[in-house]
């Protein structure tokens, strides 16, 4: 298949601290790909990094054949990357429409381009929410929010950063409805995660990062069948 994003020995981190080392990975077009570790693994500031929102210290960012290693945030959203971060940050004071208009952004030429009745479509909650301010929801609501938010940029590429955290599950099960739809709408899709029921639910391929490096990458399945998956979840010494 052909290459989304690639990263290619990417190091990065917080001021002097190093916490991407040498970095190599690959997302392909259309695929949803779960980025699985512990809490420190490295996977937010992977996302980060991607996003220029950390400055990638070495190695390259290729997304759809450029270089966007350089690239500041603002930059890298037009070219066609929308990141969820964790933190849910919806605007507070606005409605669930006021929300939406604010990440509307024309969609690439020839492109379908995502409006608030289509995400409505994905999202049903917030259509019956349309005029509730953003800081009367839940969590798992204002979730919704901000996915659908980011989506109204008309990214090609989403990086969905702990998606399901904090969640109840039947918000998460929601959740991994709408991951599935998105990805039938032709999105590539690189999500965050530690809770396996969850990445098993969305995930075509899921790489295994530790202390900054990917350590192993396959199906599921073949990660089960590795052993790999049960020495990343056992609690360390």
């Amino acid at each position: 298949m052909t290459a989304s994003l690639t990263l290619e020995n990417v190091t990065s981190g917080y001021g002097r601290a190093r916490i991407l080392f040498d970095l190599t990975m690959e997302i392909a077009r259309g695929e949803v790909a779960v980025l699985f570790g512990r809490n420190g693994a490295g996977k937010s500031t992977t996302m980060k990094t991607v996003m220029g929102l950390l400055p990638a210290w070495s190695g390259r960012i290729v997304f759809e054949g450029a270089d966007i290693g350089r690239l500041p945030p603002h930059a890298v959203a037009r070219r066609g990357i929308g990141y969820v971060p964790e933190d849910r940050r919806v605007f507070a004071e606005l409605t669930v429409m006021e929300n939406l208009e604010v990440g509307r952004r024309a969609a690439a030429g020839g492109s379908n381009p995502w409006t608030p009745e289509r995400l409505f479509g994905i999202f049903p909650n917030l259509a019956e929410m349309r005029r509730r301010p953003g800081g009367q929801m839940s969590g798992g609501e204002q979730q919704m929010l901000t996915i659908a938010r980011t989506l109204m940029g008309n990214p090609r590429l989403v990086l969905l950063d702990e998606p399901s955290e904090g969640l109840a599950p039947v918000i998460v099960d929601t959740m991994a409805a709408a991951i599935d739809d998105l990805k039938r709408e032709g999105l590539s899709i690189l999500l965050s995660e530690q809770n396996l029921r969850f990445a098993r639910r969305v995930a075509d391929r899921a790489l295994l990062i530790e202390k900054g490096r990917i350590l192993q990458q396959g199906t599921l399945d073949e990660l089960d069948r590795s052993g790999a998956l049960e020495d990343m979840l056992r609690v360390p010494a």
